[in-house]
């Protein structure tokens, strides 16, 4: 089995998600007493969404680099970062690296073309569902076409995120909010959704939904431990 190196805190309620998908993932492949190899590295979350807030991304993957190094110097195999709004300095943190780097959107683009679906609606932060790192990736990589909310619903979803989800807060009112979301973007021709921020499972499941979830926690921890055991 490899050792796995987990970047996690962003937020730690998610990274919680991670431990246990990977440990069981493992567990079902394995049997018996088996359990994960990994690192984790959990920073303090405050600091890095001040920075995120501020535009600061350089600072930022300098800082997500140092940590990845000091999970390679202590025996990690690969790393995973357990958070999808901080794949946007991932090419910068592999660039340091001799050991790979296992992608979100990679991951969770394996599980799209699975379904064979090409149109898929993205939630998240604003970072994720704004800038082009993510969107980008599964065109121009894996040929997938991604819409995202209107700008009013954007915020919604960003203020859900960081104000309640960040936090462990689960409103009832914010789940309706996101389910309505959803549907519009089945209107708008999504023919799944990706849960793009690792909060939001905590909020909305596949039963809340028409049309396919792609809940990125799963995906990510379980290629994760697919990586460790092969």
């Amino acid at each position: 089995m490899k050792t796995i190196g987990l970047i996690g805190g962003m937020s730690w309620e998610s990274s919680l998600e991670y431990y246990r998908i990977i440990n069981e993932h493992v567990k079902e492949k394995l049997g018996g007493l088996h359990s994960a190899e990994c690192i984790l590295y959990s920073v303090d979350f405050e600091k890095v969404e001040e920075l995120q807030h501020a535009g600061e991304w350089r600072q930022l993957a300098t800082l997500m680099t140092s940590i990845a190094l000091k999970l390679q110097d202590a025996g990690a195999e690969g790393i995973v970062i357990c958070s999808n709004t901080m794949h946007k300095v991932a090419e910068k943190i592999q660039e340091s690296l001799r050991i790979p780097l296992i992608h979100i959107v990679d991951a969770t683009a394996v599980e799209i073309r699975r379904r064979g679906l090409k149109k898929v609606a993205l939630l998240g932060t604003r970072f994720t569902m704004e800038d082009e790192f993510y969107k980008g990736r599964l065109k121009e990589k894996h040929g997938i076409d991604t819409i995202i909310p209107g700008e009013a619903d954007r915020g919604r979803i960003h203020r859900i995120i960081y104000g309640e989800l960040c936090k462990g807060v689960v409103k009832q009112s914010s789940k309706r909010e996101t389910v309505r979301i959803i549907r519009k973007l089945a209107a708008r021709g999504a023919e799944g959704v990706i849960l793009g921020c690792t909060e939001i499972p905590l909020l909305v499941k596949q039963e809340d939904a028409a049309i396919p979830l792609f809940d990125t926690t799963e995906i990510h921890a379980k290629a994760a431990a697919d990586f460790m055991l092969s």
